[in-house]
């Protein structure tokens, strides 16, 4: 949803700059816009890490790790296919490589991505409200 109103920023700040006259009114309202875009991230990305929390710390052993779990299996898999397959490959001749099919790797994709975005996002988003 947010993504969807991200997109809509610059056709918004076009029609803007045409139906607004003003310039300080004109950026005021640019401004209010992105800091509404902003604080709705932010508040997505906060409920987003409370469910990441309430899974860790969950006391369902399965429930605490299954993220963890599933980004090691990636990672076994790539490892196994890209570093150690290639040497036993070489050593005897012969190697075992699983098979990555499309899904695991956006799994892998947005699991890893979705962390690094995560908090890079909300540090920018808590940045943005404490000049703001």
């Amino acid at each position: 949803m947010l993504a969807m109103l991200s997109s809509l920023i610059e056709p918004v700040s076009t029609l803007l700059d045409k139906a607004i006259p003003d310039k300080d009114l004109k950026e005021k309202l640019k401004h209010e816009l992105n800091t509404q875009l902003i604080n709705g991230d932010h508040e997505e990305l906060i409920a987003k890490s409370k469910i990441i929390e309430a899974e860790a710390s969950s006391k369902h052993w399965l429930t605490a790790t299954w993220r963890p779990a599933l980004m090691w299996i990636c990672i076994i898999v790539i490892f196994n296919n890209y570093i150690l397959a290639p040497f036993i490959n070489i050593l005897f001749g012969t190697s075992l490589e699983l098979s990555i099919p499309e899904p695991m790797w956006n799994l892998l994709t947005i699991g890893i991505g979705g962390y690094i975005a995560g908090r890079s996002g909300e540090k920018i988003a808590q940045n943005w409200t404490q000049k703001g």
